[in-house]
């Protein structure tokens, strides 16, 4: 099973963090005539080979990146600006269950070794996942409340939003791990204070329970990945 998650790191990786906006909105524009699709998809490939850490596996990394290319046309090739949400989530289904076959595949066909235990890869991977790969959750989750006024007025800092989001996942899956429940909900009134009363001197109530949502969102996204290492997934493996 570890090979299943050091895929899914690979995955986090290659399409969320090392995948720039510029890449993306590219491949949107000229689709399967891209030169970024195919450096998407071989990035796909080196980082599952490196990450399994097996000459074997070389194989296997081949055809998920493939698979992942393949998966990544067919959305470029139909979605359209009103089903993009709808693509995002195929998509994202389609290539979890594409490394689900693969690292089922190949731990039929191999002895498994670790360069690192069991603990290092499921907690990485966690913390990974609540970085930008939760920001792109939560935004394409939420894009349809998108009120007019965050688009159309928003003067906060540059991509300050997602900063904010990524630092208090990780804050709360730390106190999780650490036994510090009562700091999340110090961490959350402290967010509230600066954050919401913005928001009530903007007299906007649509923004107001825009940002309320995300918020919620996000702090339930990091205390369930929390939950799920501390009293899952360890003691799982």
């Amino acid at each position: 099973m570890i090979i299943l998650v050091k895929l899914l790191l690979a995955h986090l990786l290659g399409d969320f963090l090392l995948q720039p906006s510029a890449w993306v909105l590219d491949k949107e524009a000229k689709k399967q005539k891209s030169f970024y699709l195919y450096i998407h998809t071989v990035l796909h490939f080196m980082l599952a080979w490196i990450i399994v850490g097996k000459i074997t596996f070389g194989w296997f990394a081949l055809a998920l990146a493939i698979s992942h290319g393949l998966i990544d046309f067919l959305k470029l090739r139909f979605q359209k600006i009103d089903t993009k949400r709808n693509w995002f989530v195929i998509d994202q289904f389609l290539h979890l269950i594409t490394i689900a076959l693969i690292a089922s595949l190949y731990e039929n066909l191999s002895v498994d070794f670790t360069f690192f235990n069991n603990q290092f890869w499921i907690w990485i991977t966690g913390i990974v996942f609540l970085t930008k790969p939760s920001s792109i959750i939560i935004k394409n989750i939420i894009s349809i409340w998108t009120p007019e006024s965050k688009i159309t007025n928003d003067d906060s800092l540059e991509n300050a939003g997602n900063y904010i989001g990524i630092f208090e996942r990780l804050f709360v899956f730390s106190f999780i791990l650490t036994g510090h429940f009562e700091a999340i909900g110090f961490l959350l009134a402290a967010k509230s204070i600066f954050r919401f009363g913005d928001l009530k001197e903007a007299k906007d109530r649509k923004l107001t329970e825009y940002v309320l949502i995300g918020t919620l969102l996000s702090f339930g996204i990091a205390l369930l990945i929390g939950l799920l290492l501390q009293f899952g997934l360890l003691h799982f493996f």
